[in-house]
């Protein structure tokens, strides 16, 4: 499933499938006829241990059209701040396995800082504000509602 294209330079998807870093770098870099000398790719994963017992599956829902216009707020004002070119988001949802992919971010730009520091800002975003709601399942039977870190809220008040 092709992802939704809000500008030209930014596409976002929202799905259940598995996706592949190199295939979405490569499709990237070939879109992107600008004079760039940075690509950052960041791509989360689901963790083993989080809490003190075992993580055996993780849940992700959100409200689907919402969602993606959320994150695509967060890339405007992204691509407002930094000069990047091209942006690609994905975040999966519904059940993951621990150490699957969750999501993927990719910003290229003319210069590394821009690239890092849109590709962080984007991410703070997500981690604290993008509408998913996620819930843990545990090797013991038991599951939580996931809620903000108090590192990512930190994290996120920096810019």
């Amino acid at each position: 499933m092709q992802g939704a294209t809000i500008h030209s330079w930014l596409n976002i998807s929202i799905f259940e499938h598995d996706f592949d870093l190199g295939v979405e770098e490569h499709n990237l870099r070939t879109q992107d006829i600008d004079n760039n000398g940075a690509l950052v790719a960041f791509q989360g994963m689901v963790r083993v241990f989080d809490q003190a017992i075992a993580l055996k599956s993780l849940f992700i829902e959100h409200m689907p059209l919402v969602t993606e216009k959320e994150i695509g707020k967060i890339a405007i004002l992204a691509r407002k701040n930094w000069n990047i070119s091209q942006c690609r988001i994905i975040h999966r949802v519904g059940m993951l396995a621990k150490n699957e992919k969750i999501m993927l971010i990719i910003v290229t730009a003319k210069h590394r800082s821009e690239a890092f520091n849109a590709a962080q800002f984007i991410m703070d975003y997500l981690k604290t504000a993008a509408p998913f709601w996620k819930r843990e399942f545990f090797e013991d039977g038991s599951s939580i509602w996931v809620e903000p870190k108090t590192s990512d809220t930190i994290a996120a008040a920096r810019w």
